[in-house]
């Protein structure tokens, strides 16, 4: 610290480029001789070290510049709209992935569901028709099937990472839920049912606990330390199709299948987990199902797709209202049980579609993107990498697995 007010306590704006020097007395025949700065032959020279962030710049060399020395990154001109909008879409377009990087083989039959590992970026999980639940080491050049876990008797509807990325949760036609320890490759806990469970969700906040939902339209939440359930959701709903929590958890989301009846409102209901109660019913009224429910990171909506071959936006507070001039709607759903998907940041939304292809819709202006080739049939799943913001990974009917970059 002495050093540094030693060398900056006493310099000024005028001599802060004047060397100290020893004052001479003055004499006929020694007169002093003025100070001058050493030549500049090369003007390049100059303006490369002027350049050099936080360096000081004299008068003297601001004078040969002829530049303000405050300002060291200029501010660009304003540019026409249609430019900015431009250059914008261009920055976008490096994040959206452009060709095939990884496709994985193994399963025999349709892939239902995949996910990314919350903690191995690396692993990624699928659920198969073919009974098979399979971890696969996605950028591995010599074996990228990791694991392969057949404790289910019957097609695999789902599988979930635990928050830790220790443990894996499947379930199935078999009417029961299968906790994995992936490390071992051990099953650790079975949940039975009296219905083929079609879908499970770990609690935001706790991973002790996790919702299923199944054919007979029971929702049920679990605890893992007991291996027992705390709370039942029941209304005379036909199967359930998704569940989603909202944030915080202290919420839900369900969509059941209302094709066989003919009342519609209940085809998505939003839950209050401690109460055991429905919230609102009437959030959906239109005649469709929807197969997927998908809250946003950080706002407080969710969306739904639906057989109408669009994606519905909600709010996720009360009143929960439909939005009902933005949806997203350039995919097709035809009956599949195509599900969707935010990107990480929340800007983007993906979902399959009946005709083998990822659509990438904007999610402010609900603007589709841009359209990847996957399969050439239905595209099932899609799930955007937790760590990489251009990579997605897809599941199709035929069984096929893609990674795209």
């Amino acid at each position: 610290m002495d050093l540094l007010c030693a060398a900056y306590g006493n310099a000024s704006d005028d001599d802060q480029d004047q060397p100290k020097r020893q004052k001479l007395a003055p004499s006929s025949s020694n007169p002093p001789k003025p100070y001058l700065p050493p030549p500049i032959n090369d003007c390049s020279q100059l303006q490369t070290q002027s350049s050099l962030p936080g360096r000081y710049i004299s008068k003297r060399q601001r004078a040969l510049l002829g530049v303000n020395p405050t300002v060291h990154n200029p501010t660009p001109a304003l540019v026409s709209p249609s430019v900015s909008l431009s250059a914008r879409a261009q920055r976008n377009l490096n994040l959206i992935p452009e060709g095939l990087s990884v496709a994985p083989s193994g399963h025999t039959k349709a892939v239902n569901a995949i996910q990314w590992s919350p903690t191995h970026a690396h692993l990624l999980a699928s659920a198969g028709m073919d009974h098979l639940v399979c971890i696969w080491n996605v950028w591995s050049r010599d074996q990228k099937k990791a694991r392969v876990l057949n404790f289910h008797n019957a097609a695999v509807k789902d599988v979930k990472w635990s928050q830790q990325g220790h443990s894996l949760l499947s379930c199935g036609y078999d009417c029961k839920s299968r906790l994995i320890d992936v490390e071992k490759g051990f099953e650790t806990q079975v949940f039975s049912e009296d219905q083929i469970v079609g879908v499970i969700k770990f609690h935001p906040d706790n991973s002790n606990l996790f919702l299923s939902g199944g054919s007979k339209g029971h929702i049920r939440l679990w605890d893992i330390r007991t291996g027992k359930v705390v709370h039942s959701f029941n209304r005379n709903l036909g199967p359930i199709l998704d569940v989603e929590f909202t944030i915080g958890g202290k919420q839900f989301i369900s969509s059941s299948d209302v094709s066989g009846s003919n009342v519609s409102e209940n085809s998505i209901i939003v839950w209050d987990v401690s109460r055991q109660v429905p919230l609102s019913s009437q959030v959906y009224v239109e005649a469709y199902t929807c197969p997927c429910v998908r809250r946003h990171p950080y706002e407080s909506t969710f969306v739904a797709q639906s057989n109408g071959n669009y994606i519905a936006i909600f709010t996720s507070n009360p009143p929960f209202r439909l939005n009902k001039y933005k949806r997203y709607e350039s995919h097709g759903v035809s009956g599949f049980p195509i599900k969707c998907n935010f990107s990480l940041d929340g800007k983007r939304l993906a979902s399959g579609s009946s005709d083998g292809c990822i659509y990438l819709y904007d999610y402010q202006s609900s603007n589709f993107v841009q359209k990847i080739k996957t399969s050439d049939q239905a595209c099932i799943d899609v799930a955007f990498h937790p760590v990489m913001p251009n990579a997605i990974a897809s599941c199709s009917w035929d069984g096929s697995i893609s990674v795209f970059e």
